[in-house]
């Protein structure tokens, strides 16, 4: 019996689509991911957008040339080992040809020497700088942001000469690497951050911690442009709730922190007018991708698409862009090359896969809070949500992401 398998394999010909021909190969896609955890409303909108792009991508028969698509889903409940394990699994036993995850930073940085291992491709689906950069290896392709991606944008959004910045952050992968970035892009922009703050992953209370921030920024000089504390955090306990509730602007300080998926949305109601750069919120794209995802969406689960669906249908779209490319081959060397250079289309308009290091380089979006009654957000209930209404696209071309890998 196969070890810590969540689920039998997901024919996605099962779905109510065409079948294909027997005599094909199928092509064997391991989804490998938090699907139970803090992180499982993340990994199931990762599925849902991975299953909805591969119908989208090739237009409901489910085959890439001819071969029948599968997707083998795996739990790694968050825990580095048993991810490993997985992984290993879904090369060595089920014969995947490509690995999509883990969604958590740290989990996935423990799958990556594996894929060099196997000699097989991996997507990871976490946003550490570290998975394309001083970890990284040929084997790895990321379809979503990295940290870079979500500082840099947030740079271009609030920085400028005389903003200084305090930053709080989880304690793990994710949190320092998206620190670093930012701190690098806010210079580069002509502000600084001036004091970093990190904290356990489950932390719940942040009094000290604002604190902190508070001193860091109240008394400084050289910050005629604003004072920002600036938040990267993943998961439900925000620290930003709390640090509103002790009033930071008696000292002049603002609150910024990137895009979310639409549950952390409905907190972002305490904070009218706050500014940020995020990934993907289902009203900003305009092209017909995303027309087709919010529409399909709304009619098979009565809600909006969301942030990670967008990643997974990208995934998805990549793929196959990929496969179709190297003219059907899911061989290895095939594919890096096909993954190389590759410009595909996605929810987010067009996405481009750096060659140097397998990042695939992509729009953000400059966001400007108004706060909203919204009763198309979710199936089960009105709420009343922080929107993050458009002020701009900000494209791939004016972001300078560095490249990080050494090799």
């Amino acid at each position: 019996m196969k070890r810590f398998l969540m689920a039998t394999a997901i024919t996605l010909s099962a779905l109510g689509v065409a079948g294909t021909s027997s005599a094909a190969e199928p092509i064997r896609i391991a989804h490998v991911t938090g699907f139970t955890g803090p992180l499982a409303p993340y990994a199931d909108q990762l599925r849902k957008g991975m299953q909805m792009g591969f119908e989208y991508a090739t237009d409901g028969s489910m085959e890439i040339d001819g071969r029948k698509i599968e997707i083998i889903e795996k739990d790694t409940q968050l825990d580095p080992a048993r991810a490993r394990t997985l992984v290993e699994e879904a090369y060595g036993e089920d014969n995947a040809q490509i690995v999509v995850g883990p969604v958590s930073s740290g989990v996935a940085l423990a799958t990556l020497p594996l894929a060099e291992e196997y000699e097989r491709i991996i997507i990871p689906e976490g946003v550490a700088d570290a998975i394309t950069g001083d970890q990284w290896n040929r084997y790895v392709f990321r379809i979503g942001r990295n940290s870079s991606q979500d500082a840099v944008s947030n740079a271009v959004a609030i920085g400028k000469p005389g903003v200084c910045v305090s930053t709080i952050a989880q304690d793990y992968a994710f949190g320092r690497d998206g620190v670093s970035a930012f701190k690098e892009a806010m210079q580069k922009s002509g502000g600084k951050v001036v004091h970093e703050e990190y904290l356990p992953t489950d932390a719940t209370d942040f009094t000290a911690a604002a604190q902190r921030l508070f001193d860091s920024l109240k008394d400084r000089e050289g910050c005629d442009q604003g004072k920002f504390i600036f938040a990267i955090w993943a998961g439900a306990a925000n620290p930003l709730g709390r640090i509103q509730d002790l009033d930071p602007s008696r000292f002049g300080i603002k609150l910024a922190t990137g895009g979310n998926i639409l549950a952390a949305l409905v907190g972002y109601a305490d904070f009218p007018g706050m500014e940020g750069a995020g990934y993907y919120y289902f009203e900003s794209p305009d092209n017909t991708v995303n027309d087709w995802l919010v529409k399909e969406h709304f009619k098979r689960y009565n809600a909006a698409p969301d942030f990670f669906t967008a990643e997974g249908f990208s995934q998805a779209m990549a793929i196959t862009a990929a496969i179709r490319k190297a003219g059907g081959s899911t061989d290895t060397e095939d594919l890096i090359k096909a993954f190389e250079g590759l410009v595909f289309k996605s929810p987010k308009g067009d996405m481009e896969i750096r060659a140097q290091d397998h990042q695939a380089l992509q729009d953000m979006y400059h966001f400007r809070i108004k706060v909203e009654k919204r009763k198309d957000w979710f199936a089960d209930r009105e709420v009343t949500a922080g929107v993050p209404e458009l002020v701009r696209i900000i494209s791939r071309d004016e972001m300078d992401i560095p490249v990080r890998n050494k090799r």
